[in-house]
C-alpha cells in the first residue's frame, strides 16, 4: 500500500513537471508533439492498425479456437498456456508490440485464459516486429544489414528463454482455461476437434461479416489512437526534460551503472533513450561514436528492444487494464528479456558476425527491407509448420507411451 502510494506521487509529480516546463518551452513541446505524432501517422499506424483489424477478424471466425486446439499439446508442457498462446505468439512477434498484449486481453475476456496464463502469454509475446528490428533499426540506423540477424536471435530467441521461464509464474494448475484441452481429448481427431471448436466458437459469435468488420475496425480505431497519444505525450515528456536538464543527471547515473557492467560509458545517451522510447534508443545505439566497439552498440539496441520503453509499457497498461491481468510480472519479465538478448548478442557475437554468416546474413537481407521482411515470414511460417505438425505427433507418441507401459517389465 504504501510503495503504491509513493508510485501515484512519482507519477503525478512527472506529470506536474510536464506542465510546469510546457509554459516555459512552448516551442519545445509543439516541435516534440509534432514529432511524435509524425512518427505515429507515418509509421505506426500504417504498421499497427492492419494488425489490429485483422487479429479481430480473426477471432471473430474462431481461427484462435482452430490454432489453439492444435498447439494445445505443445504450448502447455513448455509454457504453461492454452494452445490459442500460440496465435498470439505468431501475431504478435510478425506485428510487433502492443498486439501480443491486445490479444492476450482478448483471450481473457473470451474466458480462454485466467490471469496467470494472461500474465505469462503477453510476458513473452510483447515484441518488435522484423520490419522495424530489420528495416529501421539495423538498415536505418546501423547501416548494416547483417546486424539485423543477430538482433533477431537475440530478441526473439531471448522472448523464447522468457517463456520458458514464465512457466514458474503463478500456480500449479490451471482452473479457468480446460475447455480447448477437454474438447481435444474427446475427438479422435485432434484436426476434427480443432475444426468443430472453430465452428463452435464462431456460431457462439454470432456477428455476421459486416458487423465484424465494423466492430474489428472501430475497436482497432480506439486501440491506435491510444498508442499515438502515448507516443505523443512521451515525446514531448523526453524534450521537456531535456531542455529542464533531469535527463542528463540521469544520463551520468546510467553512465556509473554501466562502468560498473564493463559496458562503454558513452551508452548512457542511448540506454536513457531506450528506457522512455524504443525508436529513440536504438536510434541513438546505432548513432553513438565510432569508438565504441559495433557488438557494445548491438547489444544496447537488443536491451532497448527488448525493454521496450515506458512508451510501450504504458500502451500495455492501458490494454491491461480492462483486464485483471497485473502488471508487474510483465515489468519483470521485460527486464529479463532485455538482459538475455544483450547477453546472447556478446555471447554471439564472433560466431555470428563471422565470414560465413555474413554472406548468409546478406543473402537473406536485401537491399530492400520487404524482402528482408519476407524471408523473416518465411521462416516464420515453417516455425509455425513446425508446431502445427509436433502438436499433431506428440499425442501418437503419448499413445505409443501408454502401450509400453502396460508390457511387464
Amino acid at each position: 500500500m504504501f510503495m503504491n502510494k509513493i508510485g501515484w506521487l512519482m507519477l503525478v509529480s512527472a506529470l506536474l513537471s510536464v506542465i510546469v516546463l510546457m509554459a516555459l518551452f512552448p516551442d519545445a513541446a509543439l516541435q516534440s508533439a509534432l514529432r511524435g505524432l509524425t512518427i505515429w501517422w507515418d509509421v505506426l499506424f500504417p504498421s499497427l492498425f492492419p494488425f489490429f483489424v485483422i487479429s479481430e477478424i480473426l477471432l471473430g471466425f474462431g481461427v484462435v479456437h482452430l490454432i489453439g486446439t492444435l498447439l494445445d499439446p505443445l504450448m502447455r508442457p513448455l509454457f504453461r498456456i492454452p494452445g490459442a498462446g500460440g496465435f498470439v505468439a505468431a501475431m504478435g512477434y510478425i506485428s510487433g508490440y502492443p498486439v501480443g498484449a491486445k490479444l492476450t486481453a482478448k483471450l481473457w475476456e473470451q474466458k480462454m485464459v485466467n490471469r496467470e496464463e494472461g500474465e505469462r502469454l503477453v510476458a513473452f509475446t510483447t515484441s518488435s516486429d522484423p520490419i522495424f528490428l530489420i528495416g529501421a533499426v539495423s538498415i536505418g540506423f546501423f547501416h548494416d544489414p547483417r546486424i539485423g540477424l543477430i538482433l533477431a536471435l537475440a530478441h526473439y530467441g531471448g522472448g523464447f528463454i522468457v517463456g520458458l521461464l514464465m512457466r514458474f509464474h503463478g500456480g500449479r494448475a490451471s482452473k479457468q482455461s480446460t475447455d480447448l484441452l477437454q474438447l481435444s481429448q474427446t475427438k479422435t481427431s485432434r484436426i476434427k476437434s480443432a475444426l468443430h471448436a472453430m465452428h463452435a466458437a464462431r456460431e457462439q459469435d454470432g456477428r455476421d461479416l459486416g458487423t465484424l468488420l465494423r466492430q474489428s475496425i472501430d475497436s482497432s480505431l480506439q486501440l491506435i489512437i491510444v498508442v499515438g497519444g502515448l507516443v505523443v505525450f512521451f515525446s514531448v515528456f523526453l524534450e521537456l526534460w531535456t531542455r529542464a536538464g533531469v535527463m542528463p543527471a540521469l544520463t551520468e547515473a546510467i553512465r556509473l551503472l554501466l562502468s560498473l557492467f564493463g559496458m562503454p560509458e558513452s551508452l548512457s545517451t542511448a540506454t536513457v533513450g531506450g528506457l522512455f522510447e524504443v525508436t529513440l534508443g536504438a536510434q541513438y545505439a546505432g548513432e553513438a561514436g565510432p569508438e565504441i566497439p559495433l557488438s557494445f552498440k548491438t547489444a544496447a539496441a537488443a536491451f532497448i528492444l527488448s525493454w521496450g520503453g515506458l512508451s510501450v509499457h504504458a500502451q500495455i497498461i492501458s490494454i491491461l487494464n480492462s483486464t485483471n491481468l497485473r502488471y508487474f510480472p510483465f515489468l519483470i519479465a521485460r527486464l529479463i528479456h532485455g538482459f538475455i538478448a544483450a547477453a546472447a548478442v556478446l555471447l554471439l557475437w564472433n560466431s555470428t558476425m563471422g565470414s560465413t554468416v555474413s554472406t548468409m546474413a546478406q543473402s537473406i537481407v536485401s537491399e530492400s527491407v520487404l524482402n528482408g521482411y519476407t524471408h523473416i515470414m518465411a521462416v516464420f511460417c515453417i516455425l509455425i509448420g513446425f508446431m502445427i505438425g509436433m502438436a499433431l505427433f506428440i499425442p501418437f507418441i503419448r499413445r505409443l507411451q501408454q502401450k509400453f507401459r502396460k508390457f511387464p517389465r
